[in-house]
């Protein structure tokens, strides 16, 4: 189960057992077919490691397999089967991210959320050997945020210490103690080596195609025909009951079954609109702009009027779930609930938030840290339509969402993964496709 408790804060979710119940299995069929009248093999099973750096970027492990199933000739054709897990090692968080050294400064820090109630407050200060005073002044954006943390801190502590209790009962959560001789050794673990944002920059330069060009390409059983060129700009459908591999610039990414993507920058959503779908619940997780960002160029950044310009509105079936990732930058919260979503005419209904944990139940970031909160929010609105239309079935109730929730979970070490929010949590947020 996705979900290791349930209690009325929230939930304490494993997102490693979630990925790893989703069926990566590759089929693949092996000619010649073996005679008729030659038993079936028994399945033998070999653990192989891939090569992380050339694949998918120290992901995943594969378990491969073979078996011989009967044929439509009545005959044994051999079928190779590789499975594929995510890696435990990139959950193995069993320290919070923040050094000594900087939790100290932390606790020094502090003192700053001492002066919400008195804004300013004189310090001493040596330079060149000579004591000064100065005043320190915070500026809105500071003041908000502490009032806004002062407003949450204890939903998240109390509601967070209630589900790691239980987490450390069913020793889903271990103690450092316990698992010292479990990891005796760091774990080193390559780069993320995945280029998807640089695919998806690449395909904004490519040029324009007609409609015709741009119809959904589906992947069928044994197609090894299909080029990097064909997946660009398009919706790319794998409708099968299997998992299939595609091959980007070199690195292999694996697709679901019954599931499907458009590789391209917001700018060309085109494809996705001509598919003439709509959405009963819509996940959002803009690259917001922030220092942090600009420092390491690590990704670009949405700015807010070209997050506004994604069509929610013609992506949303009746009462649509939207719900959106947001920083802990207070700009960012209200440009949410007071811009974005009534330009897409949502109502917000909930704010909930997710507790990123260590696996001993510690957070990974001081509760009070000034720099970085263990903590970033969601929000959750439903799209209003200007006339009241049912639902698409009369037999399904719109569940009520709850103001604020706690998804308490150990995060993955790769970059900005979320857990997840499908399969494990309440049926309003679970992610259904229908055509109109």
């Amino acid at each position: 189960m996705s979900v290791v408790r349930e209690l009325s804060p929230g939930w304490l979710l494993d997102h490693l057992s979630f990925i790893n119940k989703i069926s990566y299995e590759l089929h693949q069929h092996h000619e010649p077919c073996c005679s008729k009248n030659e038993p079936t093999s028994s399945v033998h099973v070999d653990t192989l490691h891939m090569d992380s750096m050339s694949s998918f970027g120290a992901s995943a492990t594969c378990i491969a397999s073979t078996t011989k199933p009967e044929n439509d000739d009545g005959g044994n054709c051999e079928m190779f089967i590789q499975k594929y897990v995510f890696r435990s090692e990139l959950f193995d968080v069993t320290k919070p991210y923040i050094t000594s050294a900087i939790h100290k400064e932390c606790q020094q820090s502090n003192e700053k959320e001492e002066l919400v109630n008195d804004v300013k407050k004189e310090i001493s200060i040596s330079v060149n050997g000579k004591k000064r005073k100065r005043c320190v002044v915070f500026n809105q954006g500071e003041l908000d945020a502490m009032e806004y943390h002062t407003k949450i801190r204890g939903l998240i502590l109390d509601g967070s210490s209630q589900l790691i209790q239980e987490g450390l009962k069913s020793g889903f959560l271990h103690t450092l103690y316990e698992k010292r001789d479990k990891y005796s050794e760091p774990i080193t673990l390559p780069l993320d080596t995945c280029n998807l944002s640089e695919l998806c920059e690449m395909a904004k330069h490519l040029p324009s195609l007609n409609e015709m060009e741009l119809q959904t390409l589906q992947l069928m059983e044994d197609d090894i025909s299909v080029t990097e060129q064909d997946l660009f700009l398009r919706i790319v459908e794998n409708n099968s009951s299997f998992t299939k591999m595609i091959t980007l610039m070199g690195q292999k990414y694996l697709l679901p079954p019954k599931s499907s993507f458009l590789l391209s920058d917001i700018s060309c959503m085109h494809p996705l609109l001509n598919c003439k779908k709509t959405y009963d619940v819509i996940v959002i997780d803009p690259p917001w702009q922030n220092k942090s960002v600009k420092r390491s160029n690590r990704y670009s950044y949405l700015s807010p009027l070209q997050i506004k310009q994604i069509p929610i509105p013609k992506l949303a079936a009746p009462n649509c779930l939207v719900v959106t990732w947001v920083t802990n930058r207070q700009k960012h919260l209200r440009f949410v609930k007071e811009e974005l979503y009534p330009s897409w005419s949502v109502e917000v209904v909930a704010e909930w938030h997710w507790v990123k944990i260590t696996s001993s139940g510690e957070f990974v970031f001081p509760l009070d840290s000034p720099h970085k909160k263990p903590y970033e929010g969601l929000i959750l609105g439903r799209v209003q339509e200007k006339a009241a239309l049912p639902l698409r079935n009369a037999d399904v109730k719109e569940l009520p969402i709850p103001d604020h929730k706690l998804i308490v979970s150990v995060p993955c070490t790769l970059h900005s993964h979320k857990p997840p929010l499908a399969g494990n949590i309440p049926a309003f947020l679970l992610f259904t496709a229908k055509g109109n």
